[in-house]
């Protein structure tokens, strides 16, 4: 692998990164840098923490840094630039547009964790409503029974006078 001076090697890797995104194949043609170096410099700089969003055939299987990177780069974007953005990169504007999200609700506060004493004291309360619900059931049961039992009783003996 031949030895290129930093300055180039730095400039380069520039234009793999965010925004340009400019594709190995076509710094190959403008450079004459094999791509073998290419994708090393790229992979170095991945390592390094900088952001170098790939092009997977999946996007759904894009790693967090990555879709973050396609956030950051298209947050300014009208519809229009957004648009020719995603066919560049074989994305749809949907799913930019969920990581974005995504990535906006990502900072929320977390709820409070309940307490082990809210926890218990509403447990309690559930098996005290749960309780009085069997209790009602069985008078409503009962009630109704008594209902069945005086039709019956008058069906067999018929309407008593007095009532």
């Amino acid at each position: 692998m031949p030895h290129y001076p930093k300055e180039l090697k730095q400039a380069i890797i520039k234009r793999m990164l965010p925004p340009e995104n400019t594709p190995v194949q076509q710094l190959v043609k403008e450079t004459g840098i094999s791509d073998c170096s290419l994708y090393q410099w790229r992979k170095e700089a991945k390592s390094k923490g900088l952001i170098v969003p790939g092009k997977s055939k999946k996007p759904e299987e894009w790693s967090s840094e990555n879709k973050l990177a396609v956030v950051v780069e298209t947050f300014s974007m009208n519809e229009a630039e957004l648009s020719a953005y995603c066919r560049n990169k074989g994305l749809f504007v949907d799913q930019v547009k969920a990581w974005k999200i995504s990535c906006m609700q990502a900072n929320e506060p977390a709820q409070p964790k309940k307490t082990n004493k809210t926890n218990l004291k509403e447990k309690r309360e559930i098996e005290s409503l749960k309780k009085e619900i069997r209790r009602k059931d069985k008078a409503l049961a009962e009630t109704a029974a008594l209902l069945v039992l005086a039709k019956k009783a008058n069906a067999i003996w018929g309407e008593n006078e007095e009532d």
